[in-house]
């Protein structure tokens, strides 16, 4: 039988063989201090090693480098140390030893209420069908949702190569009940710093045109066109025209009303101060009004607002709206000078939105995040946002629920146990 020649091990020294140590089971202080004081006895090279405590029960794995002949005295000793607490300890030689550590490509982030074991089964086949390996799996969020990052190897980690394995998770998501966002890891995931959120039905869960048409005793009429609209069967500055017409005479005051009426959606107020607490450019882009938007959008301290304008004269809408209409492509442009005015480019920005005239906003971001949307956004976004929470897109970038309460105790003395506004 042929033997096979193994690679030697890089850094490991000489006379030493490479093993793979676990421990596991309850946790207790001083436990890792006792493991190395083991190693260091027989003078252990430390290769590489990983620990994790998981609701009071500790796991450690290390690479190491140990002189064959020591491996029954190294066991023992560890299992003498470490009898008091009933832990399980291993010591193997392995064959074919893992020279370092995978480099994953890729993070996928599964959110819901709940998260099933069905669901992870599913999620986890799909990715094996796709020749994708789990390398680690994190729990980032408690409340209101349950969320889950899984840190990814894919074959083809080119830019596009997880394309067709990102349709296959997407087609899962609404069998399956949970939302689930897959990116490129690395320095492109932790380099982004400015997010653009459209305004109706995504920052707030009314729609503004709607609420002022309520007024004029036209709503239903409004919001039918609205929905077309929202659907892409609408050419939109067209549609925005024809709405704002059912406006013609109100008296101008109703727009502090209906400002003061509006309702964020649940999460955003957390979702907004989280980022900016951690250094991101905030900005809406809306196709409603900006008379009705300027004081939220300096209420939530946004660096960026633009939306369209109201035609007022001597004290009432006229049904027109003046200047440059935010349409679906002037959405797109208004990202961009956001992101130049940054200093930024568009990989590093992320937007959120929910209609067709978000599309070519959220294709030219670099994360595109579809939050309740009509199906024409959804199969152009590179995640989606199923549940009422907009604070799941924080979690999609990656920042864990218990680094936004430890943010919102740090600003206001208190842990926040729901969304705030919330």
């Amino acid at each position: 039988m042929q033997r096979v020649q193994t690679q030697p091990t890089v850094g490991l020294r000489e006379g030493l063989s490479p093993a793979v140590i676990t421990v596991s089971g309850e946790d207790r202080p001083g436990l890792t201090a006792s493991i190395f004081r083991v190693l260091a006895a027989r003078e252990v090279q430390v290769l590489d090693v990983e620990q994790s405590q998981f609701r009071g029960y500790l796991n450690l794995a290390g690479f190491v480098g140990i002189k064959a002949e020591d491996r029954e005295n190294i066991l023992q000793g560890l299992r003498d140390s470490l009898n008091t607490a009933h832990l399980k300890v291993t010591v193997e030689l392995p064959e074919q030893p893992e020279y370092s550590r995978p480099r994953s490509t890729h993070v996928l982030v599964v959110l819901g209420n709940p998260v099933s074991a069905t669901a992870i089964s599913r999620i986890g086949q799909t990715l094996a069908d796709y020749g994708a390996n789990i390398d680690t799996i994190r729990g980032i969020a408690d409340y209101p949702v349950t969320g889950l990052e899984l840190k990814l190897t894919v074959p083809n980690p080119k830019p596009g190569g997880a394309i067709p394995l990102r349709k296959a998770l997407a087609a899962l998501t609404q069998e399956l009940g949970v939302d689930i966002a897959i990116e490129r890891d690395g320095l492109q995931r932790r380099s982004k710093r400015l997010i653009c959120f459209d305004c109706d039905s995504t920052l707030i869960t009314g729609e503004v045109i709607e609420m002022l048409a309520a007024h004029a005793g036209r709503e239903a009429e409004v919001a039918e066109v609205t929905e077309r609209a929202m659907r892409g069967e609408l050419d939109f500055e067209e549609s925005l025209r024809e709405r704002v017409k059912a406006l013609a005479g109100l008296d101008a005051s109703v727009i502090d009303e209906v400002a003061r009426d509006i309702v964020l959606t649940p999460g955003a107020r957390t979702t907004i101060r989280t980022l900016q607490q951690v250094g991101y450019r905030t900005a809406v882009v809306s196709g409603g009004f900006i008379q009705v938007l300027e004081g939220l959008a300096e209420e939530l301290g946004l660096d960026y607002v633009r939306a369209n304008t109201l035609e007022i004269e001597e004290g009432k809408l006229t049904g027109r709206v003046i200047g440059k209409v935010v349409d679906r492509a002037a959405k797109e442009e208004f990202l961009r000078e956001f992101a130049a005015d940054s200093g930024l480019e568009l990989s590093q920005t992320v937007a959120v939105g929910d209609g067709a005239n978000d599309i070519d906003m959220i294709s030219a971001a670099g994360l595109g995040i579809a939050f309740n949307a009509k199906p024409a956004l959804r199969n152009v976004a590179d995640a989606s946002v199923n549940s009422p929470f907009l604070d799941e897109v924080v979690h999609m970038l990656g920042i864990p629920r218990t680094e936004i309460d430890a943010l919102q105790e740090a600003a206001h003395g208190q842990t926040h146990r729901k969304p705030l506004d919330d």
